[in-house]
């Protein structure tokens, strides 16, 4: 795998093209849970094989990102854009050679994921005019997403929920998950954060 990702890097940077932040809105009437979004739903588990695709498997992004997008498989609700906002950005020292791909889910809600040429990392952040705590649960009892990720940590502090996972075709690559911890949170902040990293053992 450390192969795979210095034989990308040796290429060089890839030319990605073409921000938009997730919009402040008002805290919702009432606090009670909402049926998923489909549409929502496909976006976040769009956002996981992002994720996945970009780092375990470099080639699909090396000569460009039409490839790429294609086995994303999410069509025109995602795209590339020039820059984000910085409520979307992730961490300092994961802001190299980054690339920003928008997920509009749906007229209002979305997400922004950051990816790297240069660090195999990826970072997901959701919010908009929707209810994110049943998409998450929603996308995270799926087949798809328990036959490609295992939980090994969970933890709750000041109304959000953490869980770390760890990939079952990589063990290396590790993800934090953190969400709401119940249905109709403010939607005036970033609903959903992921977190996700490829270090070797020993590293």
């Amino acid at each position: 795998m450390v192969y795979r990702w210095m034989q990308v890097l040796a290429i060089g940077s890839v030319s990605l093209v073409a921000g938009l932040g997730c919009p402040a809105l008002a805290e919702p009437v009432a606090n009670e849970a909402v049926p998923a979004d489909p549409a929502l739903v496909e976006g976040l588990a769009g956002a996981f094989r992002t994720c996945q695709l970009w780092i375990l498997n470099p080639d699909s992004w090396a000569s460009g990102p039409e490839v790429f997008h294609e086995q994303v498989g999410l069509g025109s609700a995602m795209g590339l854009v020039e820059q984000v906002d910085e409520i979307n950005q992730p961490p300092e020292v994961w802001r190299q050679g980054s690339h920003y791909w928008r997920i509009n889910s749906t007229q209002r809600a979305g997400f922004v994921v950051v990816v790297s040429d240069q660090l195999p990392v990826c970072h997901v952040t959701g919010g908009g005019d929707a209810d994110f705590q049943p998409v998450v649960l929603k996308v995270l009892e799926s087949a798809s997403f328990k036959g490609a990720w295992r939980e090994v940590d969970e933890a709750a502090r000041g109304g959000m929920v953490s869980t770390t996972f760890v990939s079952r075709e990589e063990p290396d690559f590790t993800m934090v998950l953190s969400r709401v911890a119940a249905p109709g949170a403010r939607r005036d902040r970033v609903q959903v954060v992921v977190s996700a990293s490829f270090t070797p053992a020993g590293e």
